[in-house]
């Protein structure tokens, strides 16, 4: 979503960074292309002119432009401020600790309030191990019930039932009271939404609240709408006293204006965004983390807790040891591509990393990369269970089946099956031949662990480069074999001359 904003911001921090010393003219010149970039990102014009007010007056103080490196500081400064103007810090959901605890979800229609409903139920009985019950409460749109029981049944989450016969408010206190008799600690409500703002809908919903007392009011609104999201918000706000914001559609190419403007407009926190159409793709929003991606700063917390959610660590564990034995096989290469998918496409990957801006550059089109790995998979699920777990027994008469199988040519299934020879090759040379017997210690290879904390298992993604279209990726680049920097026997003889010459001299 900030691709644009962030391109513009780091343009114009390589110029500061360029500079030896920094005065009240370059600041002001640098703070207006600042302006510039937050306004084309469709952003509050008050919201953007206190920002650049508030960096204007810090960057202009006296410890700043005698500093070693004012370039430096001024970037600081706006990524303190940006974390200011996203909400400061990160702000969970306040509910109850007896009885079941209400949370209303409010917004326009269209705007994402069912599917978040089933998104933000997952998330509180995965990360917060609640008992959710699920309420379709939008009685004058009979595809708002029947989506969020297909959603009930798809999570094997209960689901309220009521019909369009029924009253809104009557939904409501029903379900609380069945949430309470059947042990269900949150009930979560799909309040109806309407194409605008209108009388009767947010006299119903005050109806609602003033009849179920919720915990938690929730906004939901559609980040791609920009600044019209911001101002519906503000009018939800004055209505209902909304207790947070939730914006969807964050995956998508909007310019970021809304997230950028709505706590400062609403004085009310951003609390969960929308990453993706999967149920399991809404994410707490931590204002800090943003103002680092915005900053080319990478969010390293973020894919941290991706692997830890997505990735098994017994089995991580498991093939660790396989890989340190030299066992590593393609069934166990499958189970890694998958946890790589899991965890997202490349792009959004290598957005989360520090650095990683330019490398992405370099590479283009990422999709490129991520259909080869589609063509790696096809080509292991075309071989038999025997054949990816030794794949010695792969003849020309099976590479032929397994080409035919995945739709590639032979001369691909070649590459890939020595490729891989290659690495168990490297892997025995690593773990084999230390003096007297002893193994030697396993050295951290480039993509096998070690290189991104919190990440067990998944090491061996760089060990398999040069597979058909992955070219560049580190630790298979055919090449000379690397010099050896210990002692070679030539060395020692050399030595042993020496001493023999010394002792003859004494």
């Amino acid at each position: 979503m900030f691709e644009s904003l962030s391109d513009r911001l780091n343009g114009v921090f390589k110029k500061f960074r360029g500079q030896g010393r920094l005065d009240e003219e370059n600041i002001r010149a640098g703070l207006r292309e600042v302006r510039l970039a937050l306004l084309e990102a469709d952003v509050n014009y008050k919201v953007v002119k206190d920002f650049v007010d508030r960096v204007r007056e810090r960057a202009m103080g006296q410890d700043v432009l005698k500093s070693l490196t004012p370039g430096q500081q001024v970037v600081k400064i706006v990524h303190d401020e940006l974390v200011e103007l996203l909400g400061g810090e990160q702000q969970d959901l306040e509910l109850r600790a007896k009885g079941p605890a209400v949370i209303m979800m409010v917004g326009l229609q269209g705007s994402g309030k069912t599917t978040t409903t089933g998104k933000l139920a997952l998330h509180l009985r995965k990360d917060r191990k609640m008992s959710p019950l699920m309420v379709p409460a939008d009685v004058y749109r009979p595809a708002a019930i029947q989506q969020l029981t297909s959603l009930g049944k798809q999570l094997d989450m209960p689901v309220f039932a009521s019909s369009t016969e029924m009253n809104p408010v009557d939904i409501a206190k029903n379900a609380v009271a069945q949430a309470e008799a059947e042990g269900q600690d949150v009930v979560i409500l799909d309040t109806a939404g309407r194409l605008h703002i209108d009388e009767h809908l947010m006299e119903e919903l005050a109806n609602i609240k003033a009849a179920v007392s919720p915990n938690e009011i929730l906004f939901v609104a559609d980040a791609m709408t920009g600044q019209d999201a911001v101002n519906v918000a503000d009018r939800f706000n004055d209505l209902l006293d909304v207790s947070g914001i939730v914006l969807t559609k964050m995956d998508g190419d909007a310019r970021g204006g809304a997230a950028l403007s709505i706590k400062s407009v609403t004085d009310k926190p951003i609390k969960f965004v929308g990453v993706g159409e999967k149920l399991s793709e809404l994410e707490i929003f931590h204002p800090d983390r943003i103002a680092g991606r915005i900053l080319g700063m990478g969010d390293v917390m973020t894919l941290i807790e991706k692997a830890q959610t997505e990735i098994d660590e017994e089995e991580a564990e498991a093939i660790g040891k396989k890989m340190q034995r030299a066992e590593f096989d393609f069934e166990d290469f499958r189970k890694q591509m998958r946890r790589l998918k899991k965890l997202g496409s490349l792009d959004s990957l290598m957005k989360l990393i520090p650095g990683m801006g330019s490398v992405r550059e370099k590479l283009g089109d990422l999709n490129v990369h991520e259909k080869e790995l589609g063509r790696v998979e096809a080509m292991i699920n075309s071989m038999t269970a025997q054949e990816r777990r030794q794949p010695k027994v792969i003849n020309p008469s099976r590479r032929e089946r397994i080409a035919k199988g995945s739709g590639v040519d032979v001369q691909d299934v070649n590459q890939l099956i020595k490729n891989f020879d290659n690495m168990q090759k490297m892997m025995k040379k690593m773990m084999g031949g230390g003096s007297k017997g002893k193994k030697k210690r396993m050295p951290q290879m480039p993509g096998m662990g070690g290189g991104m904390p919190g990440m067990p298992g998944m090491g061996g993604m760089g060990g398999m480069g040069g597979l058909p279209g992955m070219e560049g990726m580190p630790g298979m680049e055919e090449g000379p074999a690397p010099k050896r920097t210990g002692s070679t026997k030539a060395d020692r003889k050399k030595k042993k001359q020496k001493r023999q010459q010394r002792k003859k001299k004494k």
